[in-house]
């Protein structure tokens, strides 16, 4: 599901679309590593991948407040 990035500023839409396009990528590279038994990275990866999760909700909670103001 796309978060809402009508309601935020350009520079908040465009830093939730980057996040947004990481965590999708470093889903897909898991699957890569995955698939090439390569532990260690399949945990960097799931590591990054967490921690891009952790700053979209970040951005969103961020442009949520901030839509608030307005």
């Amino acid at each position: 599901m796309a978060p809402k990035v009508a309601e935020v500023d350009g520079e908040s839409s465009t830093a939730i679309r980057n996040i947004t396009y990481i965590r999708d990528m470093l889903g897909q590279l898991r699957q890569l590593a995955e698939e090439e038994q390569a532990e260690l990275l399949c945990y960097l990866i799931e590591m990054a991948y967490v921690e891009a999760g952790d700053r979209h909700a970040a951005l969103l909670q961020g442009a949520s407040v901030q839509g608030q103001r307005h």
